[in-house]
């Protein structure tokens, strides 16, 4: 059973992975100009739709209390983007960490959740090592 604290890291972390591949599939449409990134990293974020249920989206969304959120304040350190290698990696650990809240989280669950967010982990992992390789040939 999942309890309102379980929803709320369920929809943060949610909005957190769809959010951060956002910036990367933005990153790989405007400035490094691949197509097959942008859309491979598109089906990934189109990919968590399918992952969780309308049921389970709509208890999450209820649960959330971003006015009381005691970790919403700016954070210094996520200020200090030096260029947009540094946006993309920060991003990438954001999508991989976020994704692994999901995976455990999800074990609470009675759905396939947990094993679907893994491969999607993996996934982001290759993803990665293919525009690190790209960035730094």
């Amino acid at each position: 059973m999942l309890n309102d604290g379980t929803l709320r890291i369920i929809d943060v972390n949610f909005n957190r992975s769809k959010e951060g591949l956002r910036v990367i599939e933005d990153i790989f449409r405007f400035i490094l100009i691949n197509d097959v990134l942008r859309r491979k990293t598109r089906k990934i974020r189109h990919s968590l739709d399918g992952v969780l249920e309308k049921k389970l989206v709509r208890k999450a969304i209820l649960n959330r209390n971003s006015k009381k959120d005691i970790g919403k304040k700016f954070d210094h350190l996520e200020a200090k983007r030096v260029d947009c290698q540094a946006i993309l990696y920060a991003n990438f650990q954001r999508v991989k960490e976020s994704l692994r809240v999901l995976e455990e989280f999800f074990k609470l669950s009675k759905s396939k959740g947990s094993s679907k967010i893994k491969t999607i982990r993996y996934e982001i992992y290759n993803l990665e090592k293919k525009a690190f390789k790209l960035l730094f040939q």
